[in-house]
């Protein structure tokens, strides 16, 4: 239970009191993190229902459910977005790359990301809210997608991949987490996708599971290893690729 009020505190604006991590909790709270997605994710998909339901426009529904998801991470995953589209983006050594993720402002290729992760997953929202039946199944989908996201930690996390600097969460947990926990994970939320969507709903975590393998690869490539920022990319890309899916019409 450590494991998961830390994940909690890590994850979202929950006032929860935790002591300073060790290695073991903090590899714990990794294996959490999809949980307190399905959480995040069950309460933007209610409130994107009880919008819908007072007669809100979908577009403003869906705007105030990414808007309600964003302020219950404190924003966090979205600026390991941003920063690691900017590192990405730079030229030069990893060194110059991991100095640009920290410098704390948002650059060319991190707005741009922002502003097509943050729009994306609005028009698939407002697209759900939209569509005929709003009911659970609506609730079911934003709440798959966000674990989906989520569960992309412990592929990030997964052992021989190393911490690209020392400090930091990436640090903390780096090389924590056995390949099959992610795997896991994603055969748990592909069949929970099924119930939800059917064919969409695998294809939904299968095709979040895919990015976060390659934006994995990319990174550790570039800049020598994981950091706290990739964790929050992986989950936004993941979660928005889901979403869109999600939001197809079939």
């Amino acid at each position: 239970m450590s494991s998961l009020a830390l994940a909690l505190s890590w994850l979202t604006v929950l006032p929860v009191r935790t002591g300073a991590p060790d290695a073991r909790t903090a590899a714990g709270a990794i294996r959490w993190a999809p949980v307190v997605g399905g959480l995040l994710g069950a309460a933007a998909g209610g409130a994107l229902v009880g919008l819908a339901a007072l007669g809100v426009p979908p577009a403003v529904a869906g705007l105030l459910a990414v808007g309600l998801l964003a302020l219950a991470t404190r924003g966090m995953h979205l600026d390991g977005l941003a920063d690691t589209a900017d590192g990405l983006g730079c030229y030069g050594p990893p060194e110059r790359a991991l100095a640009v993720m920290r410098d704390g402002g948002a650059g060319p290729f991190g707005v741009v990301a922002l502003f097509v992760v943050v729009a994306a997953q609005v028009a698939a929202v407002a697209a759900l809210a939209a569509g005929p039946g709003i009911d659970t199944a609506v609730i079911g989908s934003v709440a798959l997608a966000c674990p989906a996201g989520r569960a992309g930690f412990g592929w990030v996390c997964r052992r021989g991949v190393p911490a690209a600097r020392p400090g930091g969460l990436g640090a903390t947990v780096a090389g924590s987490q056995p390949p099959w926990v992610p795997g896991l994970w994603w055969t748990a939320l592909a069949g929970a996708g099924f119930a939800v969507a059917g064919a969409r709903g695998v294809v939904a975590v299968a095709l979040g599971a895919a990015l976060v393998a390659l934006l994995s690869w990319h990174t550790a490539r570039r800049f020598g290893g994981m950091t706290g920022d990739v964790l929050g990319a992986a989950g936004e890309l993941a979660a928005t690729a889901a979403l869109v899916v999600l939001s197809t019409v079939p």
